[in-house]
């Protein structure tokens, strides 16, 4: 079956990661037709804007598409490209697995946790107001007069929404991957012991949700605690449910688990549209040195081939990529014992090695 699917190069590392992870992906004989537009800081240089429109008409035709890391600037600049897509699309479901594979160095070993994130709401949502700005200021003497509460007057002040639509529509997720993958368990994520009326509110409807799939153990875990927990027992956990800061937050923890986020894959899922991409960032110091490590981006194109129903190929894909890194001959330099061995390979050799273990394992 062909599938036609939105190619998003990215920038910074991205064009290189998207370009060895279309040639594995193909190399499993996915029958795929790539419909590719680009996004980001480079584009916005160009064009003026970081979402083009016909990035946004590609993802609406085709439904499903995979991207590479893009640059988001910290506290100046234009908003996460990231972000701004999830709220057009409503890809409310952030998916990231935290799997081991042998030959990556870390203290863990056997972790296999997945991460759900709900990603519309919460202080992601971008409500805002800026510090002196006259709606800070009005914000400010509102909940003076509302709450008798003091905010300070030189204040940037952040909304956390959190709201019963986007809890169920987020914990039923978590459950219904859980019960299609065979998981045993499902942990909901909160700080309902402080935020009564926004917490209180996901963990109120997490045991609504949760009570109606009986064959799945339930159990709650508040934010601080859980992350200890996972630092010291990660054994005891499989599928997480969090609201959207505490699910960036645990995610990078979780991937910290397994080796970083050079082997953390991610996934953003509506109802409609889906697109995977790696959790790390676009390294622009790193961009054009056929140096960086694809595993995360490839790893998501095993998210996404799952997601097309293309398991066998999922499979196939990320049974090599296991392989090459258990071998950890034809490896990126970051996953050598030695960062500086010479014998570390550059991200197109890295691809050719799983397009051969893909052809061994066919």
């Amino acid at each position: 079956m062909k599938h036609k699917i939105t190619l998003i190069p990215g920038d910074g590392i991205g064009p290189e990661l998207t370009q060895a992870t279309v040639k594995v992906i193909e190399a499993t004989g996915a029958d795929i037709k790539w419909d590719e537009v680009n996004a980001g800081a480079e584009v916005y240089q160009k064009e003026g804007t970081v979402l083009p429109q016909r990035v946004i008409d590609s993802l609406n035709k085709n439904k499903i598409g995979i991207k590479g890391p893009i640059t988001t600037p910290v506290g100046t600049g234009f908003r996460s490209v990231n972000v701004a897509m999830r709220k057009i699309f409503n890809l409310y479901a952030c998916l990231r697995p935290c799997k081991s594979y042998a030959g990556v160095r870390s203290r863990y070993k056997d972790i296999d946790l997945v991460v759900v994130r709900e990603n519309t709401e919460d202080l992601y949502a971008g409500i805002e107001f800026e510090k002196d700005s006259d709606e800070a200021k009005d914000l400010i003497d509102f909940i003076k007069n509302k709450k008798d509460a003091q905010i300070r007057e030189d204040s940037g002040i952040s909304i956390k929404p959190i709201s019963v639509t986007g809890t169920e529509k987020i914990v039923r997720f978590a459950f219904e991957y859980a019960k299609k993958n065979n998981r045993k368990k499902v942990t909901g994520v909160h700080k309902a012991n402080i935020m009564k009326y926004t917490d209180g509110l996901f963990l109120q409807v997490f045991r609504e949700v949760a009570s109606r799939y009986p064959e799945i153990e339930s159990e709650d875990r508040i934010v601080d605690n859980m992350c200890m927990q996972l630092v010291q027992k990660p054994e005891l956990y499989d599928v997480m449910v969090l609201p959207n800061l505490y699910g960036d937050i645990i995610s990078d923890l979780a991937a910290g688990l397994v080796g970083g986020l050079g082997v953390a894959p991610g996934g953003n899922i509506g109802d409609e549209i889906a697109l995977f991409e790696p959790t790390h960032g676009s390294a622009p110091k790193y961009k054009g040195q056929d140096k960086a490590n694809p595993t995360a981006m490839m790893l998501s194109g095993v998210l996404m081939l799952r997601h097309i129903g293309e398991g066998d190929r999922a499979d196939l894909l990320e049974s090599a990529i296991a392989a090459n890194i258990e071998e950890g001959k034809y490896v990126t330099y970051d996953m050598k014992e030695d960062r500086d061995d010479p014998a570390a390979v550059g991200t197109r050799q890295y691809a050719s090695a799983i397009v051969d273990k893909i052809e061994g394992l066919k």
